[in-house]
């Protein structure tokens, strides 16, 4: 069912509409004049909107947890001098009173922020009355209804120019990222607003800058909107996520090197192709109900068994061989294994949920 909100959308002199809408800058601000430095060279390369971060919510307390308001004058300053418009990430009210005081022109919630809908709503209510665009990061778990209750909220509170920024989740399990992508998340909110722009954040996705291009274009494979980059005049010296940042004439090399792809079709032999080839991918999809259906039929009949002879219903033995068999069978198959533990951790919670229906029924 779709999410119905009310969207305009922002659009700002100067910038280009096309694809990708590109935000960057450091991941904080520690000095004037590493700000200033860092607005100029991204300014040289055509981007418009500069982003930095003021107040840093970090995991401990002896991290660098940004200079908060005393930036507020730099990022003023590269707007007067430079015309570029200024972002930064807000995460209670008194950061909202501070940003807009110093004409900040966007503002974003973090990850944390979104997770807590008491924050959000504080947020909310006190921008009521503020033309200002808002974007919204996921929530550090990967929970799509809670990532558009806060679209809600601000959508609510009169807020119209929304945006979602793409950040990553948090995962217990050892992964090439800093935080998993997890497509299908985003996707899923696309599908359900499907007028909400949507901006990637390939930096917190990597957490290193030698992947950000893969996702970069990932992002714009898949028909995102925008991107946000951390970019940092010396990296190297960065104070916070030194390694996820680039320079900004290396930014400038990786967005040279996307790829824009039409999400329309105009060509009519190969919208015909696509289509004879969709068509061959519903049949293998209608198969697969099939099979489900008769494996969940089978999961029935086992649960009967173990409801007759008293046994219990999780056989870990029995789902760890399983597991480690179609792990093994998914390298021969050219699938990856991420894919098939996803796939095959559902279909055992599918039939324990079935074989616990029959040890309920009278």
């Amino acid at each position: 069912m779709k999410v119905a909100l009310k969207l305009d959308k922002f659009v700002f002199k100067g910038v280009p509409t096309e694809r990708p809408l590109m935000m960057a800058g450091p991941c904080s601000a520690e000095t004037e004049e590493q700000v200033m430095v860092t607005a100029r060279q991204l300014k040289s390369y055509g981007i418009r909107i500069f982003r930095a971060g003021l107040w840093k919510p970090r995991t401990r307390p002896d991290a660098f947890e940004g200079v908060g308001k005393e930036g507020l004058p730099w990022l003023k300053r590269v707007k007067e001098e430079l015309g570029m418009y200024t972002a930064t990430e807000v995460a209670n009210v008194k950061h909202v009173y501070d940003a807009l005081k110093a004409g900040i022109d966007i503002i974003w919630l973090g990850a944390r922020t979104t997770a807590n809908p008491f924050a959000v709503q504080e947020i909310a209510d006190s921008l009521r009355g503020v033309d200002l665009p808002v974007l919204i990061k996921n929530p550090i778990n990967p929970d799509v209804e809670l990532w558009i209750g806060a679209f809600e909220r601000l959508n609510r509170a009169g807020i119209t120019k929304l945006a979602a920024i793409h950040r990553g989740f948090s995962t217990y399990s050892k992964t090439l990222y800093r935080n998993n992508p997890q497509w299908e998340i985003p996707i899923e909110l696309k599908r359900l607003i499907p007028e909400l722009p949507i901006i990637t954040d390939p930096s917190h996705i990597c957490g290193s800058r030698e992947l950000l291009y893969e996702i970069s274009q990932k992002a714009m494979d898949l028909d995102f909107d925008g991107l946000i980059i951390e970019t940092h005049c010396n990296p190297e010296q960065a104070l916070s996520d030194a390694q996820q940042q680039l320079t900004p004439e290396n930014l400038n090399k990786l967005i040279s090197r996307l790829v824009l792809r039409s999400a329309s079709i105009q060509n009519n032999v190969l919208l015909s192709t696509l289509e004879d080839l969709r068509h061959e991918i519903d049949k293998y999809d209608d198969k697969l109900m099939e099979i489900f259906e008769h494996r969940m039929a089978v999961a029935r009949k086992i649960g009967g068994y173990k409801k007759q002879n008293n046994i219990t219903i999780l056989q870990t033995s029995r789902w760890d061989e399983i597991l480690r068999n179609k792990i093994e069978q998914a390298e021969k198959k050219g699938l990856s294994e991420e894919f098939i533990i996803k796939i095959f951790r559902a279909i055992h919670e599918e039939s324990i949920n079935h074989q616990t229906r029959v040890m309920n029924e009278e």
